[in-house]
């Protein structure tokens, strides 16, 4: 079970996605599918990913739905 720090952790950076760079957002989705893998969580990485290529490829609505969906996921993973 992921621990209270790390989920909270990730939550922050996907608050992150807000403002930055497409770089740097782009980063920071990466670091929140690293640590998704890193906790077993490989669905969860791979809407990472899918987030990552919306937001490459201009599709803001796709970006922000999958964001919302990771925030939600994420929070539930709450012990």
């Amino acid at each position: 079970m992921p621990t209270l720090p790390r989920i909270e952790s990730l939550l922050s950076t996907l608050n992150a996605t807000d403002v930055g760079t497409l770089e740097s957002i782009a980063e920071k989705l990466r670091e929140v599918e690293a640590e998704l893998l890193s906790l077993e969580q490989p669905e969860l990485a791979v809407r990472a990913r899918e987030t990552i290529e919306a937001l490459t490829r201009g599709d803001i609505a796709a970006f922000k739905k999958g964001r919302a969906f990771l925030q939600s996921k994420i929070g539930h993973l709450r012990p």
